[in-house]
């Protein structure tokens, strides 16, 4: 009897796959590929270097082979939006998908990125009905966890970005809150960062102070985006972050040290995936298992 250890890829096992580029640092595949292994799923999920110029025709030939789906991620995630059937509304809000799911031959685009960042506020307890935001960013990360908030209950939202062209981005963004989501009845402010007085004062009148940006992430994290407002601090504030290397960036650091709830973003990323995973599959993903095992004890 031999005891080499086969992975069970047959003729009724389903793709699933990732596109970006650079895709090497990608958790993403050993994240899925786990899950599958937990929950006894025939699927299996491959990454494949795609910029801008490959994607359509990526897509089109993912479509055409009958994959389940695919993750997409930097720099597709807006421009993929072009190529497919049908848009969630976490998508179309966002106006960006980081999850496309072959349903019958139509592909349908999502954005589970800002429903992963307010899944993992929920689950660590935080209420958003009726609570003002701040903040802090524009970018990739930043712009579907501003989007998402304003579908969650929040009452106001201030962004603060750099003055450079992530400020232009950030102004897009609380205009497209402003006008084109008045449904949800939230209002949304902008701040330059370089403006320390308003950011004492909004974060003063926030219940939540949350960094969207990569300050605080390897090889920046000797930085926090609170360096010269630790003042900002209280007990009562949530402060979450994006970054989960390190899992204690400096910023949480502070945070603990001043008593705030301080959450880092590795729950963001492992429900973002989860959510993925239960669009692709209709399964659960085992999210405390797969944390276990990808992250051990250190969180």
């Amino acid at each position: 009897m031999s005891n080499v250890h086969e992975k069970n890829i047959d003729g009724k096992t389903k793709l699933v796959g990732l596109l970006a580029t650079p895709i090497g640092h990608s958790l993403s595949p050993r994240m899925h590929n786990l899950a599958y292994t937990l929950t006894g799923l025939n699927y299996a999920y491959l990454a494949f270097e795609v910029g801008n110029d490959e994607l359509e025709a990526t897509v089109k030939g993912l479509k055409a082979a009958g994959a389940a789906g695919f993750n997409v991620s930097m720099p597709n995630k807006m421009k993929v939006l072009e190529y497919l059937d049908e848009l969630d509304d976490s998508a179309k809000y966002a106006r960006a998908s980081n999850t496309v799911v072959n349903r019958d031959g139509k592909l349908i685009g999502y954005n589970t990125d800002g429903q992963g960042y307010v899944k993992n506020l929920l689950e660590h307890g935080v209420t958003l009905e009726g609570k003002k935001v701040t903040l802090v960013g524009s970018g990739g990360a930043a712009t579907p966890i501003a989007i998402q908030l304003v579908q969650s209950g929040i009452k106001e939202i201030s962004i603060f970005a750099r003055n450079d062209a992530f400020f232009v981005q950030a102004e897009e963004n609380v205009d497209y809150i402003n006008k084109e989501m008045k449904q949800f009845g939230v209002k949304a402010n902008l701040f330059p960062l370089e403006d320390k007085e308003a950011f004492r004062r909004e974060v003063a009148e926030s219940a939540i102070l949350a960094n969207g940006t990569s300050l605080g992430m390897k090889p920046l994290d000797h930085l926090s985006i609170i360096d010269d407002a630790l003042d900002v601090l209280r007990k009562d504030l949530v402060v979450t972050d994006v970054v989960y290397n390190p899992q204690k960036s400096k910023l949480l650091a502070q945070a603990e040290e001043a008593g705030a709830t301080a959450i880092n973003g590795l729950g963001m990323m492992l429900w973002q995936g989860a959510l993925g995973f239960k669009l692709f599959t209709g399964v659960d993903m085992p999210v405390e298992r797969v944390k276990e095992i990808l992250f051990g004890d250190n969180q």
